[in-house]
């Protein structure tokens, strides 16, 4: 009877009306410079030719399981999740590139980390052909990256390696009822287990287009996001902690423009709330507080910068509840002057709006 050693690294994927995507997606994978892996996909019932392009592709390496029927990305990637045998588990969506030392980076760094149960990577976006850089933040640590976690998902799906004993450990690998923030979901299980940490060089490039689930479910993505940080922090705000939930996700993390100065307001007294209790249950370096309070500050005038335009704030009225610890003026001198002017434009036509009614 022949035996198949247990490869290092399992990559689970979902895949779903996937042709003309899926094939570069796995051509990435299979040219990664670490070849001790095997690749898993769950195709979940396309009604394309997904499932005969995959099936035609010839390396022993590639599985692919045929879902009976349609269940979401949820479902199928909790099957490919059940096949897997490796020490690893890599996260990567159809659509999405791995450069090719992207396995290689991430195991080492997981085999020289014993106590870090996850970690992620910067990426590099691409959008109509055209490739650029990572977003901000830059510079980040596994102290960033858990001060994060408690305001929204700071990291991408598509750039995750993780410890699959601790994702064997959990009661199941991705929660139906979170679905499209599932992978949100799963860091603030896989949290308890371990340190998440993030590697500041990009090793996936991340393709955005209108097909892309993140572009066509954002209202459903709100929700179990919601539904994730209530979950967690429900025993901090008690009855408000949808409020605060929803406050701190749709204004802090994703930047819309608050509507007026008394929800900033709130906003404040929610973000003040989550960072002090954070600060006093943590450890914190001094440098570790110092890339926390820059990204506290990039994400509030980033917010505060969108409601100054929308003409829902003045600018001083933003700067006067800038809070405490952060930069108390706008960082970019031009873009807040002609935030400025845009909204008191937008604000003076609100008005005569209303008084023509």
């Amino acid at each position: 009877m022949t035996t198949h050693t247990a490869p290092a690294i399992s990559v689970v994927m979902a895949a779903y009306n996937g042709a003309g995507l899926i094939e570069d997606t796995i051509a990435s994978v299979l040219a990664q410079t670490c070849a001790d892996f095997e690749v898993i996909v769950c195709d979940d019932a396309s009604t394309d030719d997904t499932l005969q392009r995959l099936r035609a592709m010839a390396d022993p390496r590639l599985v692919v399981i045929a879902a009976p029927v349609n269940g979401g990305p949820v479902v199928a990637r909790n099957l490919a999740f059940a096949q897997a045998r490796g020490r690893y588990i890599v996260g990567l969506d159809q659509d999405d590139l791995c450069h090719p030392h992207r396995f290689a980076t991430q195991l080492a760094y997981l085999e020289t980390h014993p106590d870090t149960v996850l970690v992620a990577s910067a990426v590099d976006l691409i959008e109509a052909g055209t490739v650029r850089p990572p977003r901000a933040p830059l510079h980040t640590a596994p102290a960033l990256i858990d001060w994060r976690l408690q305001l929204g998902n700071p990291l991408v799906w598509s750039s995750v390696m993780l410890r699959a004993e601790a994702a064997r450990s959990l009661d199941v690998f991705e929660r139906t009822d979170r679905r499209y923030a599932e992978d949100f979901d799963l860091y603030h299980r896989l949290a308890a287990h371990g340190t998440l940490a993030r590697i500041d060089q990009p090793l996936v490039t991340y393709r955005i287009h209108p097909g892309g689930a993140s572009q066509r479910y954002t209202r459903m993505m709100e929700d179990s996001a919601t539904a994730v940080l209530v979950e967690a922090h429900g025993a901090l705000f008690g009855p408000a902690a949808h409020d605060a939930a929803r406050l701190v996700l749709i204004h802090f993390t994703a930047g819309v423009p608050v509507p007026d100065q008394p929800t900033l307001l709130r906003l404040n007294q929610v973000l003040g709330t989550l960072h002090d209790r954070f600060m006093a249950t943590r450890s914190v370096s001094a440098a570790d507080c110092a890339l926390i309070m820059d990204e506290y500050a990039r994400l509030w005038w980033r917010m505060a910068d969108a409601s100054v335009r929308a003409g829902a704030l003045t600018l001083d009225a933003a700067a006067a509840a800038c809070p405490a610890g952060l930069r108390p003026h706008h960082p970019a001198p031009a873009r807040a002057a002609s935030s400025a002017a845009i909204g008191a434009w937008r604000a003076l036509r609100l008005r005569w709006r209303a008084s023509a009614q």
